[in-house]
């Protein structure tokens, strides 16, 4: 009995050896593993920080871009209208002594007679004539044969009683800058009422006023029209450009011969 004890012991004490040999090589096996993981994350790491340092970089810019024409548009638009809104009138304002003519500026035209805009401003114009019997001038665009808005406008004012030789044509009027550049310098215009809608008046009078002129502004009868959401946007955005043209003054690309308004308007047809 005694034997077989003495047995037992030293067969369990080899064992026990064998047992912890495995255990130390198991050991060192993960530890390799761990210590080639840092190594692939760290290189990764280097590739994902250049992408993204660039990414930033770009964005940043972008929004830079986008802040500065956002507070631009803010302050070119504040500055117009807020600078011109006491130029605004009503046709009952208007004094004949202290001005020279009335200005219509032109919008699209159908086969048939003016736009429902374009008709707006024509009848306001009638009624500022009315009232002081100051000369009209009618700009608008007649780039060609086949498209002609100032033979509408002034078909329209002769058809609602006024006489054709108050009415002077201005067939270069492509822009807003335009017919108030040419009124200056091609009518010999010094002090004008300016009639268009009111979002378009804003800019109208300033340009006027830009190029030197007395001017002030008597909206157009007041209709809901159709479409009037995307023409306020696109307004915003014609004040940033108009503010630059008012800045730079450069000339027309027609600014023609001179007109006497002392003579008859029907010369200028």
């Amino acid at each position: 009995m005694a034997e077989n004890k003495t047995k037992t012991k030293s067969d369990s004490k080899p064992k026990a050896k064998s047992d912890s040999k495995p255990k130390a090589k198991s050991d060192s096996k993960p530890k390799a593993k761990s210590d080639s993981k840092p190594k692939r994350k760290y290189s990764r790491k280097k590739k994902d920080t250049w992408y993204k340092k660039l990414g930033r970089g770009f964005l940043k810019f972008v929004l830079l871009i986008i802040g500065a024409f956002i507070l631009y548009t803010a302050f070119v638009n504040l500055y117009i209208v807020f600078g011109t809104k006491s130029k605004m009138k009503e046709a009952d304002d208007i004094n004949k002594l202290d001005y020279d003519a009335i200005l219509v500026l032109g919008c699209s035209v159908k086969s048939d007679g003016p736009s429902n805009l374009l008709r707006d401003r024509l009848d306001s114009a009638y009624e500022v004539y009315e009232k002081t019997g100051l000369k009209i001038i009618v700009s608008g665009d007649h780039e060609d044969a086949y498209y002609n808005e100032v033979k509408v406008m002034k078909e329209y004012l002769v058809g609602k009683g006024v006489p054709s030789e108050d009415i002077y044509m201005d067939h270069s009027g492509f822009s807003t800058y335009d017919s108030m550049y040419r009124a200056k310098s091609t009518f010999g215009i010094r002090s004008v009422v300016v009639i268009t809608q009111q979002y378009h008046l804003y800019r109208s009078v300033y340009t006027a006023r830009s190029m030197g002129m007395n001017a002030v502004g008597v909206p157009a009868i007041k209709v809901d029209r159709t479409g009037q959401r995307m023409r306020d946007l696109r307004e915003i955005l014609s004040r940033d450009k108009a503010y630059v043209d008012c800045i730079r003054k450069e000339k027309p690309k027609v600014t023609g011969d001179k007109v006497d308004m002392e003579k008859s308007g029907d010369l200028t047809d």
